[in-house]
């Protein structure tokens, strides 16, 4: 056994050493695409390797960003032929959150501890991408240059809090989607406080502030309508789509007219902002600052009560990067901002009531979504940060998010009734609260609109057998891509998933329905019906998915909706979330195979 474990040693050591020098060494350049000309000047893209019919052009910088300013027009380069083959620097953003993630999801995908330790060895010894505040550049893949008819274009929107992450990641640099016959763009967008701060001193020079981030998702939309037809992209046939806040972009594109014309269609992955009640310069639900008053407090330690925007501005980048980490609880509020102008209305009412574009639509979500986040959250709701202490003490917590009646039918639905039970029914609940109930209220409203909708639910989970996580967070995405990672465990029967899927995504952009020929049929969504597309190894439909549940926290959503949009004070508020359907009445009976 002593000898066993010299040996595995020194194989653990040999491959990290091997993995080190790989991820050290320098890649060899992609050879040169033939010359093409954008607005901005001629650029050279680089063939990719693993297909030379698929050419890479990245690092176009699709606008110039000046901090806490809408973004303005890109540089030009006049006659000089600009090389594309390398990323654009990433958004500024605190380091080291994201690789947080990735190693809960090592920990949790059931991989034997040599193979997680050489996956975070690995990791770290990754160099750190370059950041920059002038950020806004985006990438492309196509393979049809040359073609003469125009291909559909899919414009990705990375996900991350609207905090971290950048439209580079690896998981989206793939030609599983090119090769069926589109065009992919990928790009970054300002996050953070540099994304999304409003401040009173901004508000006085511009109008209005905030909202800085989805100012930049606009001016790629932009982009892409002047220059994709350069690609072989179609640009009148464009797909919006993204996951996690990234899907929440999707949606508060939805709902800027700003963006009314850049877009056709829309796919929602794990992501709506329909609780969105953040205000400009006031608060719309108790407990919630106004986006100026987070924007004051948080730079109130770098800059006086009388600081102007340019004042503000000058404040060093590196000194906002340190508050962020010192002031994480402000970071809930960097989101974007109800202003009466980029966003005229709330997301959830400009979804519910008509204020939002209605488009053909794919959305969906994960069966294990609440796995990823519950650890740190330690709540079975999305309105709530923490809800612990004795049973007594979560139980009236509960109650008044939801009402009596209502959190009674939640515990019992979800199986919360002892302490030993709760975290596990707590987790599955978030994940329903945080993304299933949206993606359904989102897709009721398309239907209403005569609108085409499909939803499915992704509900493959790792093969091994000590594996955590279920069908957790983002855990669709290399599926969609084809992106796998060769340390993440896979079947025999995921390629095949992972083949129906970047074809369904990618019949949905060419034609705004996602059957074709070979595929399981995908009914379209009608709430009647409530058919959802379980993808998983067996395809099947489902019918009144976790319907109960769902109905009762869309009755709080409408709840909220109409506090926010009736100016409800506290105590309002209060009663009318007591007053909130219990679940006897609201969906009837689930199937008995998802009554989870």
């Amino acid at each position: 056994m002593k000898r066993l474990s010299i040996v595995l040693f020194f194989a653990l050591l040999g491959l990290g050493v091997w993995g080190w020098l790989r991820i050290n060494q320098p890649e060899p350049p992609m050879a040169l695409t033939e010359a093409l000309r954008i607005d901005q000047g001629e650029i050279r893209g680089g063939v990719d390797p693993d297909n030379p019919e698929v050419e890479v052009f990245n690092g176009i910088p699709y606008a110039s960003a000046r901090r806490w300013s809408a973004p303005t027009a890109p540089p030009q380069w006049g006659a000089i032929t600009r090389d594309a083959r390398d990323f654009g620097p990433e958004c500024l953003q605190p380091r080291g959150h994201m690789d947080q993630v990735v190693e809960r999801i090592i920990d949790g995908n059931g991989l034997p501890w040599w193979k997680r330790t050489l996956a975070k060895r690995l990791i770290a010894a990754q160099p750190e991408p370059l950041q920059a505040e002038d950020c806004l550049f985006l990438n492309v893949r196509t393979a049809n240059r040359h073609g003469i008819k125009k291909l559909p274009v899919m414009v990705w929107i990375h996900g991350g809090s609207h905090q971290t992450g950048a439209g580079s990641s690896a998981f989206y640099q793939a030609n599983g989607l090119v090769e069926k016959g589109v065009v992919l763009v990928t790009f970054n967008y300002r996050l953070g406080p540099f994304g999304y701060m409003a401040h009173p001193a901004l508000s006085e020079e511009s109008g209005t502030s905030g909202n800085y981030g989805l100012l930049d998702q606009v001016a790629a939309l932009r982009w892409v309508q002047s220059n994709i037809s350069r690609f072989g992209g179609d640009p009148n046939n464009v797909t919006i789509f993204g996951e996690s806040a990234g899907a929440q972009s999707v949606s508060e594109l939805m709902s800027t007219p700003l963006a009314d014309n850049l877009y056709d269609k829309a796919i929602l992955q794990s992501g709506v902002s329909s609780y969105n009640a953040l205000h400009l310069d006031h608060s719309a639900l108790p407990n919630i600052q106004s986006s100026e008053e987070v924007g004051v407090e948080f730079l109130s330690t770098l800059a006086n009560d009388t600081a102007t925007a340019d004042g503000l501005r000058a404040i060093p980048s590196g000194a906002i990067i340190d508050r962020v980490l010192v002031r994480q609880d402000l970071t809930k509020y960097f989101l974007p901002t109800v202003d009466g102008q980029i966003l005229p209305l709330p997301i959830g009412e400009a979804i519910r009531d008509g204020g939002a574009k209605r488009v053909p639509l794919l959305a969906g979500y994960n069966a294990d979504e609440g796995t990823i986040f519950y650890p740190d959250r330690k709540s079975p709701t999305a309105l709530s940060d923490t809800i612990s202490g004795s049973m007594a003490q979560r139980e009236a917590m509960l109650e008044g998010v939801f009402g009596v009646n209502s959190a009674k039918a939640l515990q019992a639905l979800y199986g919360m009734t002892s302490l030993e039970s709760w975290d596990r029914g707590a987790e599955k609940m978030l994940g329903d609260d945080w993304f299933g109930v949206h993606t359904r209220f989102l897709a009721k409203a398309n239907v209403a609109a005569d609108q085409p909708t499909w939803l499915y639910h992704f509900s493959r989970t790792p093969p091994g057998k000590s594996q955590t996580l279920g069908a957790h967070h983002a855990a669709e995405i290399p599926f969609v891509f084809n992106s796998h990672s060769g340390f993440l465990p896979l079947s025999g029967d995921d390629d095949i998933l992972t083949e129906r899927m970047t074809s369904y995504w990618t019949n949905f952009a060419k034609t705004g329905n996602p059957n074709g020929d070979g595929l399981p049929e995908w009914p379209a969504y009608t709430p009647d019906d409530d058919i959802w597309l379980e993808l998983d190894h067996e395809i099947k439909r489902i019918s009144r998915l976790r319907a109960r549940k769902l109905d009762i926290f869309e009755s709080n959503l409408n709840h909220r909706i109409d506090a926010i949009k009736q100016s409800k004070t506290p105590l309002e508020l209060i009663e009318n979330t007591a007053l909130l359907s219990t679940a006897a009445g609201l969906g009837g009976e689930e199937r008995i195979a998802n009554s989870d």
